[in-house]
C-alpha cells in the first residue's frame, strides 16, 4: 500500500506540466502518472510520504494561475485501485450452477474528472467488500471517468454510495448506480 497518492488534473498540458514541475520541486514525491487526457485536458498523480505529497499537491495547485479541473490527496491508497485501473482484475464466475448468473449486483460511479474517479474507487474500496473490476480514467469520454464495481447487493449500494459522497462533495457526480442482479453479459470481458 502507497503511503499517499496526489493528483492535479489541469485544462491544458502546458499548465500540467507546470504543475508537474512544481510538485516534484517542493516534496519528496515520485511521478507515477503524467500524461494526457480526454479532452486536451493533463493529469498527473504523485506517490510519497503523505506530508510530502501533501506539500507537492499544494504547490501544483499554487503554481497554477487558472485551468485548475481538480485535485486530491489519498492517504493509504486502497491496493485494488491500481488493479481496476489497470484492468488487471478477474473475476470468476462458474457456467454452470446457481452462481452462474455472476456477482448479485453492478456498481457504477461517473465522474465529470480523472482526479475524482480515483478519489471515488478508495472510497469504495474502503467502504464495502466490493471487487474493483474496472477504472476508465478520462480517455474516450470528454474527460470523463466511471468506475465498476461486483459484490453483494448491499455491500454494492454501500461502496456506491460511499463513492457517490466524496466526488457530490465537489460537485462532479456525473451519475452512481447499483444494478441488481445483473446479466451476465455484462460481465463478459471479466469472465
Amino acid at each position: 500500500m502507497l503511503e499517499a497518492v496526489g493528483l492535479i488534473e489541469t485544462t491544458s498540458v502546458g499548465l500540467g506540466m507546470a504543475a508537474q514541475d512544481a510538485m516534484l520541486k517542493a516534496g519528496a514525491v515520485r511521478v507515477v502518472l503524467a500524461r494526457t487526457i480526454c479532452s486536451g485536458k493533463y493529469i498527473v498523480a504523485v506517490t510519497g510520504p503523505l506530508a510530502e505529497v501533501t506539500a507537492a499537491v499544494d504547490a501544483g495547485v499554487a503554481a497554477l494561475p487558472e485551468g485548475l479541473i481538480d485535485h486530491a490527496v489519498i492517504a493509504k491508497i486502497h491496493a485494488a485501485v491500481f488493479q481496476a485501473l489497470g484492468q488487471a482484475v478477474e473475476l470468476h464466475v462458474p457456467l454452470t450452477g446457481a452462481a452462474a448468473a455472476g456477482p448479485k449486483a453492478l456498481g457504477v460511479v461517473e465522474t465529470y474528472s480523472g482526479t475524482s474517479v480515483l478519489e471515488a474507487a478508495d472510497a469504495a474500496a474502503k467502504a464495502a467488500a466490493v471487487t474493483l473490476l474496472k477504472i476508465h480514467l478520462a480517455m474516450a469520454l470528454g474527460g470523463k471517468g466511471y468506475l465498476m464495481m461486483a459484490g453483494s447487493v448491499t455491500d454494492v449500494q454501500a461502496a456506491v454510495a460511499a463513492a457517490a459522497a466524496v466526488v457530490r462533495a465537489k460537485g462532479l457526480l456525473v451519475s452512481a448506480v447499483t444494478i441488481p442482479g445483473p446479466s451476465r453479459e455484462l460481465f463478459a470481458e471479466y469472465i
